[in-house]
């Protein structure tokens, strides 16, 4: 007869043992951030519990932006030399079709619904309407010249996009596919932030080394943060990057070729701590919890990790030849 310490012992070792296959299974979710390499052609794929990147996924030339697909399941790419978007399945990591975009598409938003991709096109100087699904292209409307960034509202009406030669944000009715209005921010607008309250539309100005803060109430621009870095040249001070937190009480910009990440406090429009991070940081993401940044540096080919709330940069891990934009994956 097994005595009742034996059985402890035989059911503790089998929980054990349990456990341990547990934290071996493949099957188990890891946090992942995706890099877009644009000399590689490929994505990185970095362990976050690691620090470090455990494997490539192949894709199309020149992959520049990324954003998960309305269900999160897929991964979108633009890529511009292969005029065209990777569809990537997130579970298997393969490709799982292309979808055109027009010639030397940089950034993509994606309807509400998940049905139209609104690209810049560069070259063209237009915005792109394009079916989801089909690849075919809806509509165009002409920008100014070389248009980079898009945002759909959060209403899912109305899609902003910047152009970066004309130095205006264009507001694009999505239903007549007619501009609105044309505003006019700082030197060569990049990329968007909305507040999460919806009032207000933040544009990076990357050679006016300033964000202009726009009304979505008339789109009139109500006031312009000027950004500046002790021992920096107004020149060097790049900013492109943009996002905020989930309350929108703190804005972070990448900097570019001043090489530091900028908090910014959004209620008083002033920067409150600066981290030194690579060689011209580019994108960036927040983790869930908001406990760390990850900021993409395009000239030291690595991405930087930086706590938040120490505003203190940890670590920077290597992940490919000129790296684009950061998405994070459960």
């Amino acid at each position: 007869m097994i005595k009742s310490s034996q059985r402890v012992r035989a059911l503790s070792c089998s929980i054990f043992l349990l456990s341990i296959l547990a934290a071996q299974s493949p099957v188990q979710a890891q946090a992942m951030a995706w890099v877009s390499s644009e000399k590689d052609n490929a994505i990185a794929l970095v362990d976050l519990a690691q620090g470090k990147v455990t494997a490539t996924v192949p894709t199309c030339k020149r992959p520049r932006h990324m954003q998960l697909s309305p269900d999160r399941k897929q991964m979108m790419v633009a890529c511009s030399d292969s005029n065209a978007a990777d569809i990537i399945d997130l579970a298997t990591r393969q490709s799982v079709r292309q979808v055109p975009l027009g010639d030397s598409p940089e950034i993509f938003d994606v309807s509400t619904d998940g049905k139209t991709i609104f690209a810049s096109n560069e070259d063209d100087a237009e915005l792109s309407f394009i079916d989801a699904l089909s690849g075919k292209k809806t509509g165009q409307v002409k920008v100014g010249k070389e248009p980079e960034g898009v945002k759909v509202s959060p209403d899912g009406q109305t899609v902003f996009v910047t152009s970066e030669v004309a130095s205006m944000v264009h507001v694009i009715n999505i239903a007549s596919k007619t501009i609105k209005k044309n505003i006019a921010v700082g030197k060569r607008p990049r990329r968007f932030a909305i507040t999460p309250n919806g009032q207000e539309l933040w544009v990076s100005n990357e050679m006016g080394a300033s964000i202009s803060v726009i009304s979505m109430k008339d789109y009139s621009v109500i006031d312009t943060i000027s950004l500046a870095l002790k021992g920096a040249r107004a020149s060097d001070i790049t900013p492109v990057g943009l996002v905020m937190t989930q309350d929108g009480k703190r804005a972070y910009v990448t900097m570019g070729r001043a090489n530091h990440v900028a908090f910014i406090d959004v209620g008083s429009r002033k920067i409150t701590e600066q981290v030194l991070v690579g060689k011209r940081p580019w994108s960036l993401a927040l983790s869930a919890d908001e406990s760390k940044l990850y900021v993409v540096n395009g000239l030291s080919d690595d991405m930087t990790i930086v706590d938040t709330a120490k505003a203190k940069a940890l670590i920077s891990i290597p992940v490919g030849r000129v790296p684009h934009t950061v998405v994070l994956t459960p």
